[in-house]
Order: C-alpha cells, then sequence, then structure tokens
C-alpha cells in the first residue's frame, strides 16, 4: 500500500525563529503535516548534516518582464531563485510599461502562475514612475499588492511622497524607498571619492542617498507611515536609519550583498560588470553594512538582482546600464562574509524579509504542522566557486567569477513540490 504522505525531508537540522531541533518534515497536499524522528513517505529528500529552514523572500528582484525578456522572463528569474533557497520575491515594477495600474498587476501575476516560487507583484508608486502623478493604490492593493516603489529613481518631490505616505497609511501599505537625490546623482556612474577621481569617471556623493533617507525618516514621523528604504549603501544611511528605529519609527531597512562584500575599487579595471546602483562604495561603508546588518539596524538581505544582457554591460563603464546579478549567490556570500551565526543570515533572508513583504502567513514562518510546505534545505559547510555562466538566469552579469564561498542551498520545496534537489531545478 503506498505511504500517505507525499515527501519526506529527512535527517535535517531545523532552523527557524522559534529555535532548531532535529526532525524529519512530512508534506502532504502543500503543507506540513508532520513533524518527528524516522517518519517515511512516497519520497524523500536527504538532509541528513543539513540545514532545513523556512524559504528564503526576496524583497528587490528585477525580473524585466514585460518588455526586457532577452535578459530576463519570470521563469527563468524564479528559476534562479528556486536555485537561490528562494520560494517568493518582490518583483521591481521598473519594467516597460512599468507596473503602474491594475490591468499591468494581472499582466505580472498571469505571468507568474508557472513560477518556481511566488512572485509578489510591487507596484509604482507614481504613474509611469515619472514622479508626477499617484497610481490608484487602492485598485492595485485589492489585487493583492503590498509594496510600492519607484526604485530606479526615487520619489524626488517632498509634497508628492507625503502625500503617497498618507495614502498608502490608510491602506495599511508600505512605501519602499530608492534613496537617491537626481539633482546630486545625475550623470554620475559610480561613488564620488578616490577612485571616481582616479579614473576621471563622475562620482555620485554618499549624500545624494542620505538626504533622501533623512527627508523621507521625517515624512514617516509626521505621517506615521511605514517606510521601507531600499539597498542602503553609505554608513551615514545606516546611521540614520538605526536612530530613527530606535527613536520608535515604523522604518525596516535592507542591504543588497554586493554593498557588503565589494568596494568601489572593483571599478578600477572600467568592467561595468561593477556597475551599480546605488554604486559600490568605499571600504568603510561596506564595513557600515555589514555592522548595520549585525546589529539589526538593517532588516534584510534583498538581492537586487537585476539582469542584462551581455552587449550592454560590454559598453564603455558610464554607459553601460547599472546592475548585477544575486540570487543564486546571496546565501553563500552572506554566510562567507558576514561573521554571523547562521540563524541570524536565515532571519534577514527568510522570516524578516517575509514581515516586511507581508506574506509572513505563507513564508518564513516557524516550520510546524498545518503551515504551508514553503521550504528551504541548505549546506552550511559546502564550499564552491562561482562561475561565469549567470546560472539559471539569461544573463551573465555576476561580479563575483571566482570566488570561492562556503554555503549551498541543496533543496528548495515550494507549495509541498520539490522544485530543486540537489542544486539542481526539476523543471
Amino acid at each position: 500500500m503506498p505511504d500517505p504522505f507525499d515527501l519526506v525531508i529527512s535527517g535535517g537540522l531545523i532552523v527557524d525563529e522559534s529555535g532548531e531541533r532535529l526532525a524529519d518534515v512530512v508534506i502532504r497536499d502543500g503543507h506540513i503535516v508532520a513533524l518527528g524522528a524516522g517518519l517515511s513517505a512516497d519520497r524523500r529528500l536527504e538532509a541528513a548534516g543539513c540545514v532545513v529552514s523556512p524559504g528564503f523572500v526576496d524583497l528587490h528582484s528585477h525580473l524585466r518582464q514585460p518588455g526586457m525578456e532577452e535578459a530576463e522572463t519570470i521563469e527563468s528569474g524564479s528559476r534562479a531563485a528556486a536555485l537561490g533557497g528562494y520560494t517568493a520575491v518582490v518583483a521591481m515594477p521598473n519594467t516597460t510599461p512599468a507596473i503602474d495600474d491594475a490591468g499591468m498587476v494581472r499582466e505580472v501575476q498571469a505571468l507568474a502562475r508557472t513560477a518556481l516560487c511566488d512572485i509578489e507583484v510591487a507596484g509604482a508608486i507614481t504613474v509611469g514612475r515619472a514622479g508626477e502623478q499617484l497610481v490608484p493604490m487602492a485598485e492595485m492593493a485589492s489585487l493583492g499588492v503590498k509594496i510600492f516603489t519607484d526604485d530606479g529613481t526615487g520619489v524626488q518631490d517632498a509634497l508628492l511622497m507625503r502625500r503617497a505616505l498618507e495614502y498608502a497609511g490608510g491602506l495599511g501599505l508600505t512605501l519602499a524607498q530608492h534613496c537617491e537625490v537626481s539633482a546630486l546623482s545625475a550623470g554620475t556612474c559610480m561613488h564620488e571619492g578616490e577612485w571616481s577621481s582616479r579614473l576621471g569617471l563622475a562620482g555620485q556623493p554618499s549624500e545624494a542617498e542620505e538626504l533622501m533617507v533623512m527627508r523621507d525618516i521625517a515624512l514617516s514621523r509626521l505621517t506615521g507611515t511605514r517606510v521601507h528604504f531600499q539597498h542602503l549603501s553609505t554608513a551615514g544611511s545606516v546611521a540614520m536609519v538605526a536612530a530613527a528605529k530606535a527613536g520608535g519609527l515604523p522604518i525596516t531597512a535592507e542591504a543588497a550583498p554586493h554593498h557588503f562584500t565589494l568596494t568601489d575599487e572593483c571599478c578600477s579595471g572600467y568592467d561595468a560588470v561593477y556597475k551599480v546602483h546605488p554604486p559600490l562604495r568605499s571600504a568603510s561603508d561596506r564595513q557600515a553594512i555589514r555592522m548595520g546588518l549585525a546589529s539589526d539596524a538593517i532588516d534584510a538581505i534583498a538581492t537586487d538582482h537585476a539582469p542584462h544582457l551581455a552587449h550592454l554591460k560590454d559598453l564603455p563603464f558610464d554607459q553601460a546600464p547599472p546592475g548585477m546579478l544575486g540570487l543564486e549567490y546571496a546565501f553563500a556570500l552572506a554566510v562567507t562574509e558576514l561573521g554571523l551565526d547562521l540563524s541570524e543570515v536565515l532571519a534577514k533572508l527568510s522570516w524578516r524579509p517575509a514581515r516586511i513583504a507581508g506574506i509572513a502567513a505563507v513564508h518564513g514562518g516557524p516550520i510546524e504542522v498545518g503551515r504551508p510546505a514553503n521550504l528551504c534545505v541548505v549546506d552550511r559547510n559546502q564550499t564552491w566557486e562561482i562561475d561565469a555562466s549567470g546560472g539559471a538566469s539569461r544573463s551573465s552579469n555576476v561580479p563575483y567569477v571566482g570566488r570561492r564561498v562556503t554555503g549551498r542551498v541543496r533543496h528548495t520545496v515550494f507549495r509541498g513540490e520539490a522544485v530543486v534537489i540537489d542544486s539542481h531545478p526539476m523543471r
């Protein structure tokens, strides 16, 4: 007689927000139905010597569809996400056209139905991300949109941002801000400092980011509305966010792997694979980002996964588009570079971003009977070398080629289905 259970994850150490314990995890019909020792099912995923975690949640992915399918699609991006241990990603709205109305939300949701992870659609704050007119947030929120951002530009008009926060606050939504004052950043292509001077490239000062962080902290205080700061990159930004959180403001923040692993010195060879937005900063800024993650001033690690076609990245540094791949490398880079306990790394990849995204009922929650089976199994001791292939992405703009890292995702289970087994996608 066949076993009544679909799948068992066997022999792993469960690590979630409630702590850690050794137990098999049994799954049926997309949910966890039993925990214990020596359990069986029709299919088995071996996890001996590994950690079983709630699936990761990425707050910041550029999946490029619609409009830039040559660089990435929702399907290819979701495969990269699954290989990286993600069971949910928040798709940024700076597509072509922008996700700025209910029709665009429905289009992306339809494209996401066959994805290998949940695709949470972020809406733009302003129509066309032009910074002039607010989008119909209530209509978009009725379709499940919980986060709004003009990522890539940032809302420049302080009064418009105040109105957006008041509108979002009444709807229980979160506004996420790309912090950049365009008057200070226009025409720049890297961090302003010693290396921009040496290279003769136009540099963006840290103040371009910090002035908007300062403004939106003040606007959060004025309106009482949640603000989430995207991809912080400077020491000053981290300090202001830490102070705002200590003061009780509803502020959260994320940092990208490239901002805690790389610096502006990487740009010394004029290789545009290192061009990103906001730019790679100084070594002291990188250290501040690491300290912010260690101190919880920064709540989450978000990849800012940004695929680009090779011929565009081969353009001169000042003309090439900014962005790097990140979904398949975030866990390993965090384990290798941050010096945090594994539980803290998992918190910043899983349950804390799940709460910010408003999806903690389905993702990132404790591994217990009755919960949806959105899980990943990681080998924290496996050492491997990042190659130039780009993995599952349609693009290959990887800034970490040749870097040896420790920690790898072994299996990913999405809605009870093993979509990655032994670091290989199943579909």
